[in-house]
């Protein structure tokens, strides 16, 4: 990868990736753009950025041929549970600007990368160690559109060579970034809530275990992803990957090793509640170790601590997890 093009780089995954990518291949190599123009999450002093609508075909070819760019990932798309509030809106954004990406590799030579997600699976998929390769009948408009991609891209790489990857996201969650409609958000919230108020009253029941990952483990996933020789491939377009798995009981336990009189509520919203027990309680991940060298770094117990110290810590501040830590200070 020389000159990398992002779709959706103000987004959750696309404001730490791009700020990675351009630690890793100078800030004048990757071209953020995002339809929304506050672009304070993706360093806009720091690179080129540009408003793109990714349902316009033509502007991201220009956009891409402009700057001579070798490699796009497509980020942008309507989450989960916003995605059931408005399922048309959905299918035209998800699988419109997809293709339209994919034209624009195909006629560029670009290298190629989107996310799926585990949303991909449903209530007749295996729930536990789900296979790489398994049944696949999701029950939202979100999962619908992301097995819909994940064939586009296998067709663009078998029918036009487009060089394309991907990933099989679990739930991502980081301190950067606020939560974006996804139904594993409630991770996210509760150690904000955490924090702030030392409780929590979560969307999603007790029981419901659903795969998780800490936001660096993913992007060094894409990382190493996008430099993997493309002859290792085999699944190519959809790795399962996963850190961790848990439920809201769990995460709170490990919560309250660093705060202690955290208390959790519930007040289960029945959509998120719908599509969390469709989903798999834990995938396997052994295709993305085996091809390219999937490992995660965080525990759950890693996280867990890091989260918390730099939430307390605030925006733009470093925070320590050894002893003394910001968020030690603040509930002490």
């Amino acid at each position: 990868m020389k000159t990398i093009m992002i779709t959706g780089a103000s987004g959750q995954i696309g404001s730490e990736l791009t700020a990675r990518l351009r630690q890793l291949y100078g800030a004048q190599h990757v071209i953020a753009t995002d339809i929304m123009p506050d672009r304070s999450g993706v360093g806009q002093d720091e690179g080129p950025f540009e408003l793109l609508d990714v349902n316009d075909q033509r502007a991201i070819y220009d956009v891409a041929r402009h700057y001579k760019a070798d490699t796009i990932i497509h980020l942008a798309a309507l989450l989960s549970a916003t995605a059931e509030k408005s399922p048309l809106f959905a299918w035209h954004l998800n699988m419109g600007g997809l293709i339209n990406a994919l034209e624009t590799a195909k006629e560029l030579g670009c290298r190629f990368f989107t996310p799926s997600s585990i949303g991909v699976f449903g209530p007749a998929s295996p729930k536990d160690a789900t296979p790489q390769v398994t049944v696949q009948r999701p029950v939202t408009m979100y999962g619908i559109n992301k097995v819909a991609g994940e064939l586009l891209c296998d067709y663009y790489y078998a029918k036009f060579g487009v060089d394309t990857r991907g990933l099989r996201f679990p739930g991502l969650i980081s301190y950067l970034t606020p939560p974006g409609g996804g139904t594993t958000d409630y991770a996210v919230e509760m150690f904000f809530e955490a924090v702030r108020s030392g409780a929590y009253t979560s969307f999603i029941g007790p029981g419901t275990f659903m795969d998780m990952m800490y936001m660096p483990d993913a992007i060094d996933a894409i990382v190493t992803l996008m430099e993997t020789d493309s002859a290792q491939l085999v699944n190519r377009n959809a790795y399962n990957v996963s850190a961790m798995s848990f439920d809201p009981e769990l995460l709170a336990a490990e919560i309250r090793r660093t705060i202690p009189d955290f208390r959790l509520a519930y007040q289960v919203d029945p959509v998120r509640q719908q599509i969390a027990e469709s989903w798999p309680n834990q995938l396997d991940i052994s295709a993305a170790r085996e091809e390219w060298g999937f490992k995660p770094s965080f525990t759950l117990e890693r996280m867990a601590r890091d989260m918390l110290c730099h939430i307390a810590a605030g925006p733009g501040k470093e925070a320590s997890v050894e002893g003394g830590s910001a968020v030690d200070k603040q509930v002490s």
